[in-house]
């Protein structure tokens, strides 16, 4: 054979090279006529020589050259490689272990792909692109999971109650509604919980954090759920509308009560009498009877009672505030129920 003409095509592959990937190698090596050189380029796909007695690759994605990255000459396997890095490059590589490293962040892999697809971030270079929204990725396993949502393929499915999900992240989270664990423990206070974020969000009640904050009025919020929401005063924003009487709501959870007045559902009951009410907060002012309880006192006289409602109407008696006004007379009154009154024994 002779070496000038060398072109080894693999066959079975039919992947095209991909352009500014092409890698060297040493032909020292290995010869040509070894059955080693043989199977390496049959591995590595189209090859042919260049100047100095070096091989040029036309790697292909599914057979990457091991190549490299501070002088682009590649090897037949990583673990020439590995021995290249550490006896030209030893200024650059981590320790024997990692010793990849990263030029950028100073981050050290163990595997060569592994530190490519690293150095992507840096580059941001996102060669994965989805062809139904055209959002590009950086890894091809990042563009699978994407794809997903296009295609509404879900191939994780939960053993107890058969949801299925999109990623396996997603699934084993799930999985531990059923199993009670909540590995995520707050060093406050100790309360856990099923997942990091959840743990992470919790967590800004002790420090106080507000990292999203509303571009409107400053408002500082420790969860970006409750900015959007918040948003929506300002915008006048009300997505979410109800299917009896299409009346809308800046958010799921208003729209959610208010459905319990068409459905008639009371999902929150006492225990002490049994009586049942549509929304929690019914229910824990209604308890207070049971128990006694008058959160709200009065700053100037000391009253106490169990809803702020009561205890705002009481205080029109300290501040004389007369807030029903009649339409037909202008005269003005402290409660409403004093201007019903007064309106259906003068004005009916």
């Amino acid at each position: 054979m002779d070496a000038q003409d060398t072109s080894v095509n693999n066959q079975g592959k039919g992947e095209e090279s991909h352009e500014g990937e092409d890698a060297l190698v040493k032909q020292e090596d290995f010869g040509l006529e070894s059955d080693l050189y043989a199977e390496h380029i049959d591995q590595l796909g189209h090859v042919h020589v260049v100047e100095d007695g070096k091989l040029e690759l036309d790697t292909d994605e599914e057979f990457p050259a091991f190549t490299c990255v501070y002088c682009e000459i590649s090897f037949m396997n990583e673990q020439l490689l590995r021995e290249h890095l550490e006896d030209t490059h030893l200024d650059h590589v981590g320790s024997s272990e990692t010793p990849y490293q990263c030029t950028e962040c100073g981050e050290c892999f163990t595997r060569v792909g592994y530190f490519r697809q690293h150095q992507r971030i840096h580059k941001q270079d996102r060669p994965y692109c989805c062809p139904h929204c055209g959002k590009r990725f950086g890894k091809s396993g990042n563009l699978k999971t994407h794809l997903r949502i296009h295609t509404g393929e879900t191939p994780f499915d939960c053993l107890e109650c058969g949801r299925r999900f999109k990623e396996s992240g997603a699934l084993k989270k799930h999985q531990l509604i059923h199993s009670g664990e909540t590995p995520f423990p707050c060093t406050e206070c100790g309360k856990s919980f099923r997942r990091k974020g959840d743990l992470k969000k919790h967590q800004r009640i002790h420090t106080g954090e507000t990292p999203y904050l509303c571009t409107d009025c400053g408002k500082g919020f420790s969860e970006s759920g409750a900015l959007r929401k918040h948003q929506r005063i300002h915008t006048g924003e009300t997505p979410y509308s109800c299917d009896d009487c299409g009346k809308s709501f800046k958010s799921k959870d208003v729209l959610k009560k208010h459905q319990r007045i068409h459905t008639g559902e009371t999902p929150y009951s006492c225990s002490d009498c049994g009586r049942s009410f549509s929304q929690s907060s019914t229910l824990k002012i209604h308890r207070r009877i049971h128990t006694g309880e008058t959160p709200y006192p009065c700053s100037e006289c000391g009253k106490c009672f169990r809803r702020s409602g009561d205890l705002k109407s009481h205080k029109r008696i300290h501040t004389g505030e007369t807030p029903y006004r009649c339409t037909s007379c202008n005269k003005c009154f402290t409660y409403l129920y004093q201007l019903k009154m007064h309106t259906c024994n003068s004005h009916m």
